[in-house]
């Protein structure tokens, strides 16, 4: 494990989803139909703006996690069309009808639901499609009301791994954080703060949990936020599949929402030969289990499950991945 102990701990993941220097930017505004990262944002063009069409209501899965995939792709100068995201952009810049949606379809859990539009909304905002960034901090003031007492944001039975649809607990702190942050990092400073002691601190019970700990734990240092980054990446390592990826569990068959997962926790660190090994096997695992409409299976909990908002959300964080790897020498 002493290459573990060589990685430089400062783990700069968030900026991932935010256009920073390790996520490459499009070297032109078309991709070749023939790519994975054509083939993905192809479907997620066709399918995030259809639940609000069909359904008179809006998903935390098609308007949430598959949305980000587009504004990313967007703003790394992808061609997608404006109607694909017309439709969420007016939806996310109305914070306060968030609760009231037209329907309960897709918004199982309100907490978590506030979480996913709420990470959408700062992806549009920082790809110029809302151009208000006072609505971030109201859509920050809705997610910080559902913070725990510890510091975290529990959207899902104690205990229990995430899924794309539910998060879990690590996971959905990581991204309210982020919202937090981007929002303003001064007004938020208590809640991020009660947010990272839990984190550097939370027993580490999945590869989900290690990832998202990593992406969360940016840029942070001391004695222990390095500890609990080094045994999350322990966890990672002991958990590649032989077939390449990651599932659940270090026992765990690889699914594609833990992998997608676990290459952008790691992408920034990619000039270490270890890592660099770790992720061009799981982009080789996205690529090869990517759907010939260009999806992938959804990841559910237990696996083997049919669920339309499970197979949105696995395939706008699985498309985050690639898009992040595009370019991995």
């Amino acid at each position: 494990m002493k290459w573990l102990l060589a990685i430089p701990m400062a783990i700069t993941c968030a900026g991932l989803l935010a256009g920073a220097p390790g996520f490459p930017r499009a070297e032109a505004s078309r991709l070749p139909k023939s790519t994975p990262e054509s083939k993905a944002l192809a479907y997620l063009v066709r399918e995030v703006p259809r639940w609000s069409r069909d359904n008179k209501c809006y998903s935390c899965h098609n308007n949430g996690d598959g949305a980000r995939a587009l504004y990313t792709a967007r703003r790394l100068s992808f061609a997608v069309p404006d109607a694909a995201l017309a439709d969420t952009s007016r939806w996310l810049s109305r914070p306060q009808e968030w609760y009231h949606n037209g329907g309960e379809t897709g918004l199982s859990d309100k907490g978590l639901a506030r979480i996913q539009f709420a990470a959408a909304l700062v992806d549009a905002v920082e790809t110029g499609q809302v151009k208000d960034r006072r609505l971030l901090v109201r859509a920050a003031d809705l997610v910080a009301e559902y913070q725990q007492g510890d510091g975290s944001w529990e959207v899902d039975a104690e205990g229990s791994v995430g899924s794309p649809a539910t998060y879990g607990a690590v996971l959905a702190t990581y991204q309210a954080c982020r919202t937090l942050k981007k929002a303003d990092r001064r007004r938020y400073a208590a809640a991020i703060a009660k947010a990272v002691q839990w984190l550097r601190t939370v027993k580490v019970r999945s590869i989900l949990d290690a990832a998202a700990i990593l992406l969360a734990l940016e840029e942070m240092k001391g004695h222990d936020i390095q500890r609990q980054q080094r045994r999350c990446l322990e966890l990672i390592r002991k958990g590649e599949s032989g077939q390449a990826g990651w599932g659940p569990y270090t026992t765990s068959r690889p699914e594609p929402f833990d992998t997608a997962v676990v290459v952008l926790a790691l992408v920034h660190q990619a000039e270490h030969p270890e890592i660099k090994r770790l992720l061009k096997r799981g982009r080789t695992y996205l690529i090869t289990t990517q759907q010939p409409d260009g999806s992938w299976q959804e990841t559910t909990r237990p696996p083997g499950s049919e669920s339309y908002a499970q197979r949105i959300s696995t395939t706008g964080w699985a498309t985050l991945a690639l898009l992040a790897t595009r370019q991995l020498p």
